[in-house]
């Protein structure tokens, strides 16, 4: 008995090997982080505990704290907010309202979720707590609330901010206190377009389209921080969801997040046999830097660094992580991935 026990041990660690190297990321890969939100379980982890630039993820708190205030009734998805000068003056992405135009919060979630408007944030926040300062304090706030203990705000969407930081690990414990406490907002997590006037918005999150069951969250990007996703899917009743930090383009963004999920479905069952960490107990990692860290590339023509030789070269690269997925399924929907995602 005890030599079938050792077989079936040797026969899991294996496969749980293979499975890692499915995933394995490039040296220049950032911070990432793959959970199950319900029991809060860590089914792969790296780096989770360094300090990165959110960006547009920011506004998941954003969202968040929204979501709140029409519980306690401080506003309804049916309230009117005004675009003041200091929503109008944000930089893009943003709708591009002028200042005295209004759209109910309805609407407007559905722009900061789905089109990542800068400006709509800043309306949300000064609708919200009177103010943008106040909101941010309220952001702060949440975020000791929800245990994101290494996560600082700034402001509302995300733009650039030297003291705007947080971790995979924070991130993730925000994804699923959404996923938790505001389930009757899931469809706005998976708007694929909508219209704002004669604006034809669409989303920035390829994955909603090219991964099998995916069905939110969000995407996120400045310079500083590289492309950013917290991407989440269902498939036969289980939704995972992963997060990743710092990826060199779009497309590597959600080719690597992509590569997590699939992961997490095909290898679910028997990570379950080794009792996965949660958010809470995975050991916090002591090597983790106190300052922020940096992409160490990011191919975008906003940040001066694309060009034709560059982009060539990385369809290559592409193309050839996506080859390194194990399973059929998994290599046709890596491969959607990384053909059409932006």
């Amino acid at each position: 008995m005890l030599g079938r026990e050792m077989v079936v041990a040797r026969f899991l660690a294996v496969i749980a090997f293979a499975a890692l190297l499915a995933i394995a990321p490039i040296a220049t890969a950032g911070p990432a982080l793959l959970f199950e939100p319900l029991s809060g379980g860590v089914l792969y982890a790296e780096d989770v505990d360094t300090l990165w630039h959110p960006a547009s993820l920011t506004k998941i708190m954003t969202a968040y704290v929204t979501f709140v205030a029409i519980r306690d009734g401080t506003i309804t998805l049916d309230t009117k907010v005004e675009c003041s000068k200091l929503a109008n003056s944000q930089g893009p992405t943003k709708v591009g309202l002028p200042v005295g135009a209004t759209l109910t919060v309805e609407t407007a979630l559905q722009a900061l979720i789905m089109k990542s408007a800068n400006d709509v944030a800043v309306m949300l926040a000064e609708a919200v707590s009177g103010s943008h300062e106040a909101f941010v304090d309220y952001m702060n706030g949440t975020a000791g609330r929800l245990g994101m203990t290494r996560t600082k705000f700034a402001n509302a969407n995300g733009l650039p901010d030297h003291d705007q930081v947080t971790t995979a690990r924070d991130m993730a414990k925000l994804a699923a206190a959404v996923v938790r406490d505001f389930p009757q907002y899931a469809y706005l997590w998976s708007m694929l377009e909508m219209r704002v006037g004669k604006l034809h918005l669409h989303t920035h999150n390829g994955l909603l389209t090219n991964y099998p069951g995916g069905d939110g969250m969000k995407t996120g990007f400045i310079c500083d921080s590289g492309f950013n996703v917290v991407a989440s899917a269902t498939r036969e009743g289980r939704k995972l969801i992963a997060v990743v930090l710092g990826e060199t383009t779009a497309r590597d963004r959600s080719v690597r997040a992509a590569n997590m999920l699939e992961h997490g479905f095909q290898t679910y069952g028997w990570k379950l046999l080794f009792g996965p960490p949660t958010l809470d107990t995975l050991a916090l990692d002591e090597n983790a830097k106190v300052t922020v860290s940096k992409p160490a590339r990011v191919i975008s023509a906003v940040c001066g660094t694309a060009g034709p030789a560059v982009a060539k070269a990385r369809r290559h690269n592409v193309v050839a992580g996506a080859n390194q997925v194990r399973h059929t399924h998994a290599k046709t929907a890596v491969a959607k991935v990384a053909r059409k995602s932006r």
